[in-house]
């Protein structure tokens, strides 16, 4: 029942939202773990809304899923779409002129939804916005300071390959991160 738009940048076709499925393509339901703790404790799919708030953030900023929903068989992304992998993201990036410029390609512009604005230009279209993270103890965080992408390639046992973009900086920023912690998803078109 959602509705996305869509960017073609380069040979890549994207979503120009962050995703914001309950549930997964088979139509079951994907477990909403509201409790930080409890998410980080799941070893099997999750999402939440920033704050368990979705009248407030569900719209622009979409819904943070753990690793373990972005690997689900039964799929998140539309059909046709799939959560991207470390390669896909370094192709987009590479595309931008690598990583000290593409997150200011990328991000919305103003302080709308951003805390600042170093100059960047969304000149792509993808309109990235900082949807936060939630994670253990720390709870929901960085709510219009950061935003984080989940890839689908692990980087060591418990961690998973994303992409950070902050606030202060026209940077786009690859992190190893928790599986088991909440990020943004944005789905990009199978070839």
């Amino acid at each position: 029942g959602n509705v996305y738009n869509t960017v073609q940048i380069g040979t890549q076709t994207w979503l120009k939202e962050n995703l914001k499925v309950t549930k997964y393509n088979d139509g079951s339901d994907i477990p909403n773990i509201t409790d930080p703790v409890e998410f980080s404790a799941s070893r099997s799919g999750a999402y939440c809304w920033y704050d368990n708030d979705a009248a407030t953030y569900k719209d622009d900023y979409g819904a943070l899923y753990n690793y373990f929903a972005v690997m689900d068989s039964r799929k998140v992304c539309p059909t046709g779409w799939h959560v991207p992998s470390d390669n896909d993201w370094t192709e987009l990036i590479d595309y931008l002129g690598g990583d000290e410029v593409a997150g200011g390609k990328l991000r919305e512009t103003g302080t709308t939804h951003w805390i600042a604005d170093p100059g960047v230009d969304n000149s792509t279209g993808f309109t990235a916005l900082p949807g936060g993270w939630v994670y253990d103890i720390y709870g929901f965080d960085a709510m219009g300071g950061n935003g984080e992408w989940l890839s689908t390639t692990e980087s060591e046992v418990m961690g998973v390959w994303a992409q950070n973009i902050f606030s202060s900086s026209l940077r786009i920023a690859k992190y190893s991160d928790f599986k088991n912690a909440g990020y943004s998803v944005r789905c990009l078109k199978d070839e």
